[in-house]
């Protein structure tokens, strides 16, 4: 059987069934020309072990995936390059009058044969497909460390990494600040850039939707914060606040909750934005307060809270505190003596209902 005209013959075949493999007819022809040659090879030496050097069929499914096609393609044109050789086989085993058994041995070569380079080819599309998701985890990782680093990044450059990474820059992102985990990640969606091993994990989200609850699907046993939607150059605030949002939890400042969400704790972010200086505020607001015991500090700031946030008298305040309304006029004339005409300045009573509720966060930090 001669190898030459074989060849030929078999990628005619395979051009009729698939005709984009007519542009890449010299790549085909060899890969049909070896395949036959180590099929008559694998005949006249069954005992010989396969060169792991020659990698053609390797390199034939790396270029299906880099063409952006399935194997399926491949898999079809090697069913008919068996087929068509087959034939080949066929008349020259019909020349040389070969008998059934020989004919059964030839047959299960064949198989054997066609086997071996399909899994070639599988072994070579796999390798290009992981070598590629690297490259492209590598791109995204590094449009991540663009978008939110500090200081920002030359915009056009931003605008470059994404389409480097295939990433359609969002009109909208949200930022997602995680607690180390070696939980397992579920189903995210293809278009959340991820980091998971920088020492602070987190995920950019694109047009990200008000519900949250995919993520605790896509999360289950990690702790997670979301940051505030953002414009795409603001990425780094959102991730800080959410940062800033899984720290007051661990601290026990925020609720103990899984996944957490910056936009219903924007009053505890604005008063400890600067926690030296929420101290600060509420030390000076509060010195009136500083030489009772720490009794009568309790309930006097606890009552000073809800008076000022209370629209009505002693008697809702009263109802709030589930005291009686005179023990609430009691402590009132009190906090007078203590705090003066502050009581009844509109911004001084809004520094001490800062004041106070700075108080009680960092109480529980």
């Amino acid at each position: 059987m001669e190898v030459a005209p074989v060849s030929v013959s078999i990628f005619d075949a395979i051009e009729k069934a698939i005709p984009e493999y007519s542009l890449f007819r010299e790549n085909v022809v060899v890969g049909i020309r070896q395949a036959l040659v180590k099929f008559v090879d694998r005949i006249a030496a069954p005992e010989s072990e396969p060169d792991p050097h020659d990698d053609i069929h390797r390199k034939l499914g790396a270029w299906e995936f880099k063409s952006g096609r399935s194997l399926d393609s491949l898999q079809a044109a090697y069913r008919i390059g068996a087929r068509v050789a087959w034939r080949h086989v066929c008349g020259f085993a019909e020349q040389r009058e070969l008998s059934l058994r020989e004919m059964s041995v030839l047959g299960e070569a064949m198989i054997a044969h066609v086997d071996e380079l399909v899994s070639l080819s599988v072994e070579g599309y796999a390798a290009a497909q992981a070598s590629a998701a690297g490259t492209l985890e590598r791109k995204r990782r590094k449009l991540m460390e663009l978008l939110v680093g500090d200081p920002a990044s030359n915009w056009q450059a931003v605008l470059d990494a994404a389409r480097a990474a295939a990433w359609p820059m969002p009109d909208r992102l949200a930022a997602v600040a995680l607690e180390p985990s070696a939980a397992p990640v579920d189903d995210l969606p293809a278009d959340v850039l991820v980091d998971l091993e920088d020492a602070t994990p987190y995920l950019l989200v694109p047009n990200p939707a008000a519900d949250s609850r995919w993520l605790r699907r896509a999360l289950p046993g990690w702790r997670a914060a979301v940051g505030l939607p953002v414009e795409p150059k603001d990425a780094r605030a959102s991730l800080a606040c959410a940062r800033r949002v899984l720290a007051l939890a661990g601290a026990k400042v925020l609720p103990d909750r899984p996944v957490l969400d910056c936009a219903d704790h924007l009053v505890e972010l604005t008063v400890l934005a600067d926690e030296f200086l929420a101290r600060q505020l509420a030390g000076r607001a509060l010195a009136p307060l500083a030489p009772l015991t720490e009794r009568q500090r309790t309930k006097l700031a606890e009552t000073l809270l809800v008076w000022l946030s209370a629209r009505g008298g002693a008697p809702e305040v009263a109802a709030r505190l589930q005291v009686h309304p005179q023990t609430v006029r009691y402590r009132v004339n009190q906090l007078d003596e203590l705090f003066g005409d502050r009581m009844h300045d509109a911004e001084e009573r809004f520094t001490l209902e800062l004041a106070l509720r700075a108080h009680y966060l960092l109480q529980r930090d």
